[in-house]
């Protein structure tokens, strides 16, 4: 992955929660953190 892949695709994801952040109130990121959290504790009790 070259620079110009790599700054397009993080300017679409910054875009992606920015748009996130005003049309859905965060909706979609607050449901990812939830999940990634419950995953963390699922891993951890595997350890």
């Amino acid at each position: 992955m070259n620079n110009a892949t790599a700054a397009a695709l993080a300017l679409l994801i910054v875009a992606l929660l920015a748009a996130d952040a005003v049309l859905n109130d965060a909706g979609a990121l607050t449901f990812l953190g939830r999940r990634m959290i419950q995953l963390t504790e699922y891993m951890a009790f595997w350890r």
